[in-house]
């Protein structure tokens, strides 16, 4: 089953798009190939007065804080929500809270986890020959991002006028959280399911095994749309995570027939699997690959040579 992407213009920087009765969103100035055209900050409310929750406040830009914070003026923000801690979503929170004095709610930073994560990357950067955090986009996550209200899956968030299922769903990062906004039928995704692209799964804190588990358990639930961080809305939320799941079970089995020949390095594997796609991708592609050999491993399917790394050999257990 092929992925149809979902694409949308570039959005006008600093704006507020009115993009359903209930929620506005304000795109920050952070384009890249991980953010698609930037990150987009929620607001769920009343468009004019009333009470107000904010998801995913954004980076640490003060052009984008102000935006937010313009967007809001004359009206009480109560809730925070954070879906993850990637320095492209969490960041601005702490600012935006201080503007505000709205609480925060999030899954909380797992600070070990995320430390241990942190260091790990860097390791594989240098390793590759790139700079320190360079080598998935994502960095080490924003480790000063604690909430005040730390959320479990099941939690209901509520306010005025507007409640929230929570929905732990580690895999892209172990502290993502999905927000079910019931009000509308509407999935606040993050970077779980995202409709311009496939979703990193760094390593080590990502989790490829937990990712396609959390895909899974999205089908059949009540919602009718999903605004990811990310790029545009998807409307037929099912059809698409059947989709995304198709794709990764698809790449999964192409990584296992080509290691049943012996074993492979990512490179060597990427230079196979992707060999239609331009080199200039290849990088993001063994990032991708990555993902499933730990996934594999964690599985106890496959094995590796040493710490795994961009050089250690793999092969099937």
């Amino acid at each position: 089953m092929a992925i149809e992407f979902r694409t949308e213009d570039a959005p006008p920087y600093g704006a507020v798009e009115q993009v359903s009765p209930l929620v506005r969103r304000v795109v920050a100035r952070n384009p890249s190939r991980f953010t698609y055209h930037g990150t987009g900050t929620f607001l769920v409310g009343p468009p004019e007065g009333g009470r107000v929750a904010i998801i995913d406040a954004g980076p640490d830009d003060d052009d984008h804080i102000a935006a937010v914070l313009a967007a809001v003026q004359g009206q009480e923000v109560t809730h925070l929500l954070v879906t993850h801690t990637h320095p492209d979503h969490s960041p601005a929170t702490a600012a935006v809270a201080a503007a505000t004095g709205a609480p925060t709610f999030g899954f909380g930073p797992h600070p070990e986890a995320a430390i241990r994560a942190h260091e790990e990357r860097k390791r594989r950067a240098v390793e590759a020959g790139d700079e320190p955090e360079s080598d998935d986009g994502e960095g080490g996550g924003d480790l000063a991002f604690v909430p005040d209200h730390p959320v479990a899956d099941g939690d209901l968030v509520e306010g005025d006028g507007f409640s929230f299922g929570c929905l732990h769903t580690p895999g892209h990062i172990s502290n993502h959280v999905c927000f079910s906004f019931a009000e509308e039928r509407t999935l606040f995704s993050g970077d779980h399911v995202m409709g311009w692209s496939t979703s990193v799964i760094p390593a080590p804190d990502g989790d490829l095994n937990d990712y396609l588990d959390n895909l899974r358990r999205l089908v059949g639930r009540d919602e009718v749309r999903y605004r990811p961080t990310h790029g545009p809305a998807i409307t037929d939320p099912d059809p698409y995570v059947e989709a995304l799941v198709a794709h990764r079970e698809s790449r999964e089995r192409q990584i296992v027939e080509a290691l049943a020949h012996g074993p492979r390095t990512i490179a060597s594997l990427v230079a196979e699997i992707y060999a239609h796609v331009h080199e200039d991708l290849h990088k993001a592609a063994g990032a991708s690959v990555y993902a499933h050999l730990l996934a594999l491993q964690r599985a106890d399917r496959a094995i590796v040579e040493g710490e795994p790394g961009p050089k250690s050999e793999w092969g099937l257990r």
